[in-house]
């Protein structure tokens, strides 16, 4: 049975340098209305397969985002029509995981609104394993860490290592600015966050 996602989906514009991107939107709620009317629904999951393992949308399949391949991606759904929809923990990575699709040319993508944060909370079903630490909370730990570090190397041996406190926060400042983080991304690579 074919649906028509246009009652579902929503279409916003923003702006990448001087390109203009179209990015469509569904909410968890008319995602999950969606499945049950469709016999499937092509859901990925960029969290880090510790995130995954922890909670995740039942008929989502994990593809982190520092492993995403969308040439294979592209491979795989050649002979698919649907839409790809894209999901993490509230959006951001599924945003950066939609434009390496886009790249490649992938279409439609879809990313759903707020994440797996969102279609938890909503009350929707979930499956549920091991509890594990998010990505953005290991990621605050360790700037805290590193900031806390640098600065008590720096008053209490020289204070030239108040420079590693500086750093990090350069470093928080770029990734506030560029909604990159390069710390989260080292991170997402350790064996702790691989399953």
């Amino acid at each position: 049975m074919s649906i028509p996602i246009g009652s579902f989906v929503t279409t916003y514009q923003h702006f990448k340098g001087t390109d203009a991107m179209s990015t469509q939107t569904i909410s968890p709620e008319a995602l999950k209305r969606l499945a049950e009317q469709s016999e499937s629904i092509d859901l990925i999951d960029v969290r880090t397969p510790i995130e995954f393992r922890e909670v995740h949308v039942p008929f989502a399949r994990n593809l982190p985002l520092d492993q995403l391949d969308s040439k294979s991606v592209a491979n795989v759904r050649s002979a698919q029509h649907g839409p790809l929809y894209v999901i993490c923990r509230t959006g951001s990575r599924a945003s950066k995981a939609i434009e390496k699709l886009a790249e490649a040319g992938i279409e439609p993508l879809v990313n759903v609104e707020g994440g797996t944060v969102a279609w938890d909370t909503a009350g929707l079903p979930v499956v549920r394993g091991k509890k594990a630490v998010s990505l953005e909370r290991q990621v605050r730990i360790a700037a805290g860490a590193l900031v806390v570090t640098g600065a008590a190397l720096g008053f209490f041996l020289n204070p030239y290592w108040i420079g590693l406190s500086a750093f990090v926060g350069a470093g928080l400042v770029f990734a506030g600015v560029t909604d990159t983080c390069a710390m989260g991304m080292l991170i997402a690579r350790m064996p702790w966050n691989r399953g």
